[in-house]
């Protein structure tokens, strides 16, 4: 029994004659009666009754009626479902964002590309980027946006950008002169993500950097979004380091004092995806979008590689 089998018969079925179905179905009448005839011979079973004026569905007929339904529309289904993935007029777009995407201007990119795809479906993520990277590794994503030092096993990266980390205090006096790491070390430090600790990559930067000066950073409070650690920083809390695309963002808290670091500090923003992956059409479409943003919106001394065109 195959499709086109099943294809001839309820086209048969549906229309009550041979000439009728190859004309719906673009074949000649002798290829329909054929698929039809060998499958009456497969199970030795009439499925029409052929009369001088019409055609008739027996009782088997009859029987295998709604299965030829269910395969046919199944079998239809699955070609619709794949082929999907070959174009932009369905399918899932899987991709993940950094926790603070937001500051980066991505906030635009889901109304984006939903205006111009509208019958793609998304899934996007907003994670740490060592969840993403992990996410990206084991196949839970296709692609996403982190920031760099993430650890690379199974993945290929594109440097994007780079962002200064800066640090912030509510005391001016603090900030008149470049931080050092012995000065963050000394600093009541107002840290987030604190699930991800010093995981985190802007966090494993600092900590080289404080190893190789043998000094120790330690957090005297941890919370987990940047929001909540600057609203702490306003009230006199302790000091917080952020990127300078939070620095330059509208919601950056006023009366807040900045500084850079002696030593130039950068969370590098890169695109991953699996070594060797080939992505949807739907996911490489809106990681070329996610980058084209981040790279439009980015200081061109901040760019690691030329900005696409939108």
């Amino acid at each position: 029994m195959t499709l086109n089998q099943l294809r001839a018969f309820l086209a048969v079925a549906r229309l009550g004659s041979f000439s009728a179905a190859a004309v719906a179905l673009g074949m000649t009448q002798p290829s329909i009666s054929e698929l039809v005839r060998r499958l009456e011979e497969e199970y030795r079973l009439k499925l029409f009754v052929r009369g001088a004026r019409r055609l008739s569905i027996t009782a088997a007929g009859e029987g295998l009626l709604p299965f030829a339904e269910q395969a046919v529309q199944a079998a239809d289904q699955a070609d619709k479902s794949l082929r999907s993935l070959t174009s932009l007029t369905g399918g899932v777009a899987i991709f993940g964002l950094l926790r603070n995407a937001n500051y980066y201007f991505l906030s635009q990119l889901i109304e984006t590309f939903h205006t111009r795809y509208p019958e793609v479906r998304l899934k996007i993520v907003g994670l740490n980027s060592v969840e993403v990277a992990e996410a990206v590794a084991s196949g839970d994503l296709e692609a996403g946006l982190v920031v760099l030092p993430i650890d690379t096993d199974g993945l290929q990266v594109r440097p994007l950008l780079r962002s200064e980390v800066m640090f912030v205090s509510a005391d001016p006096e603090r900030t008149r002169a470049p931080m050092t790491i012995e000065g963050l070390a000394a600093a009541p430090l107002v840290l987030y993500d604190a699930h991800y600790g010093w995981r985190d990559p802007t966090r494993r930067q600092l900590s080289e950097r404080a190893q190789l000066a043998g000094v120790t950073l330690d957090a005297s409070v941890e919370v987990e979004h940047v929001e909540s650690a600057l609203g702490v920083v306003a009230m006199g809390g302790g000091d917080t380091i952020v990127s300078r695309a939070i620095v330059e963002s509208a919601t950056f808290p006023s009366g807040l004092h900045t500084s850079v670091f002696e030593e130039p500090l950068y969370d590098t923003i890169a695109v991953v995806q699996r070594v060797g992956a080939v992505l949807s059409p739907a996911t490489r479409e809106i990681s070329r979008l996610a980058q084209s943003i981040l790279l439009e919106h980015a200081d061109p001394a901040d760019r690691l590689v030329p900005a696409p065109r939108p």
